[in-house]
């Protein structure tokens, strides 16, 4: 099996199942912190996606997009937990 066919039936399928799993918990979340960590979850696992897809395609050029979307997702998730923090003070 060459590392194309690994990544297109093995691994994409699992990251699929992974965002379904996901985004389940994104809506059902009981708190805002976790839905905040399930929409970090789901962020990275999209990173991984655009990975796979880059790695599959011979695109590097995708890897700058993933990168982007990694840095934008830690500064999100930063700033939703410092809103939490204040917010849980504040009662």
């Amino acid at each position: 099996m060459t590392l194309n066919e690994y990544l297109s039936y093995i691994i994409l399928p699992v990251l699929g199942i992974a965002v379904l799993l996901i985004v389940y918990r994104f809506i059902k979340g009981p708190s805002m912190a976790d839905k905040i960590i399930a929409l970090d979850v789901l962020i990275t696992t999209g990173i991984g996606i655009i990975g796979v897809y880059s790695i599959t395609h011979g695109r590097s050029t995708f890897l700058d997009t993933a990168l982007i979307l990694a840095l934008i997702a830690f500064l999100s998730t930063v700033a939703f937990s410092y809103y939490l923090e204040k917010r849980n003070r504040k009662k």
